[in-house]
């Protein structure tokens, strides 16, 4: 593929650069690793819309019905902590959740939830700012409260080196299906929050994390989180002021989308692109996955791999 550039077009307010796809550059460069007679792990999609991405790559994927059965219930997790709306970039994308809630619901799903532990106390507020609400109620979805200490339910944590036991939310614990939906942006603590920091709205007390090697907790609770499907969005990402976000001009229309099976992949994926991104915007910080420390962590706990060349990966340029 020759070296093309492409203008990002932008909502009001949000930063816009001169970007080409991370595969055009040297991150991805010998990182795809199709073949065809094996279903895909990840895909890495570049240009199109939130639901353009979804509906090209979890085709490509073998569709919804690879991972949603007939009758199965769908826990949808996207992140909803912030009280802003989509042009921040603090949240999932809430047009990408609705399509999501929607397909899985045609793939035969009984019924698709879809909570958050949102981080301040005014969850339905947060809910309804996001946009996520009326995006997962208009496609047939319900969402669930995140936030009441009844919601939570005390679980070991076999594996855990840190965290030992944990307060999880009912619907997070051993469900049919589970899909993680991150949205990629910087944080103050991590550096960047995804896939697997995407977790701590599962848990009730997120400052025992903050307070005890949060990398390493980070690590433990993703060797307990059965997940089916992490789908990273990446449309909108927040280079600086994570993770709440405190102008929309941070935050930079990106247009990338991951969909994996290997959410330690899907981040590794996703810090690549972050990394882009920040030196195209001239904005933020381009880290590299030894910086993000909680990967390796994971990646030893048995979670998932670092190394994207083990994957069967396709990567799909729609600009």
């Amino acid at each position: 593929m020759n070296r093309r550039n492409f203008l990002k077009t932008t909502l009001v307010g949000t930063a816009a650069v001169a970007t080409a796809p991370v595969w055009e550059n040297s991150l991805f460069a010998a990182e795809e690793t199709t073949e065809s007679s094996k279903p895909l792990d990840m895909i890495a999609i570049y240009g199109g819309s939130t639901v353009e991405m979804f509906k090209k790559g979890i085709a490509e994927m073998g569709g919804m019905e690879r991972f949603v059965k007939k009758d199965q219930r769908v826990i949808l997790k996207p992140n909803i902590g912030w009280d802003r709306g989509p042009e921040f970039g603090a949240n999932t994308d809430p047009d990408l959740v609705g399509y999501v809630t929607k397909l899985c619901l045609e793939a035969g799903a009984k019924e698709v939830l879809c909570f958050d532990k949102t981080c301040g106390n005014d969850w339905q507020n947060r809910y309804k700012m996001s946009g996520i609400k009326d995006a997962v109620e208009k496609n047939g979805g319900k969402m669930v409260d995140g936030q009441s200490d009844a919601m939570f339910e005390e679980q070991e944590i076999p594996k855990g080196v840190v965290l030992k036991k944990a307060d999880v939310h009912k619907l997070a614990i051993n469900p049919d299906v589970f899909i993680n939906m991150p949205v990629l942006k910087n944080h103050s603590g991590t550096k960047i929050t995804c896939a697997l920091k995407n977790y701590m709205g599962c848990i009730r007390d997120r400052q025992y994390w903050h307070r005890n090697n949060l990398p390493q907790c980070i690590a433990d609770f993703a060797t307990y989180q059965k997940t089916t499907l992490t789908i990273v969005d990446a449309y909108r990402v927040m280079l600086e002021h994570g993770p709440r976000g405190n102008d929309p001009k941070f935050t930079t229309v990106a247009k990338y989308q991951i969909i994996s099976t290997d959410m330690v992949a899907a981040d590794v994926a996703a810090t690549q692109i972050f990394a882009t991104v920040a030196k195209q915007a001239k904005m933020g910080k381009a880290y590299t996955v030894d910086e993000i420390t909680y990967l390796a962590l994971a990646e030893k706990a048995g979670v998932g791999t670092m190394d994207l060349k083990k994957l069967n990966m396709k990567r799909i340029t729609m600009a």
